[in-house]
């Protein structure tokens, strides 16, 4: 888990997926280690962007995720304002819809 942005309005946090395949498969799961063939799970990364002011999250993965890897490239090649990163993780905010709960 990498923090990509800290703002007092927005987090984006990026998730990697890095779990190797003897994390992922679940204790007493004899089938799947006695197999030796089972196919690990395609890995999968994502990013959250949390929305300090509504206090809800939006998780991006998929082809979502792969949209805003691309978004975060072009904002290597032209280092954005505040205020223009702000205005584009706004308009992903509007799909937040997962309170944020501490736990």
């Amino acid at each position: 888990m990498h923090m990509l942005y800290d703002s007092d309005t927005f987090a984006v946090v990026h998730l990697l997926a890095t779990a190797s395949p003897d994390e992922v498969a679940l204790p007493g799961d004899s089938a799947a280690q006695s197999a030796g063939s089972a196919h690990p799970p395609m890995p999968r990364h994502g990013f959250e962007i949390v929305d300090k002011r509504s206090g809800k999250e939006v998780y991006l993965d998929g082809s979502w995720a792969e949209m805003f890897q691309q978004q975060i490239h072009a904002w290597q090649q032209n280092t954005p304002t505040q205020e223009e990163v702000e205005d584009t993780l706004e308009g992903y905010a509007t799909l937040a819809q997962t309170p944020v709960v501490v736990h």
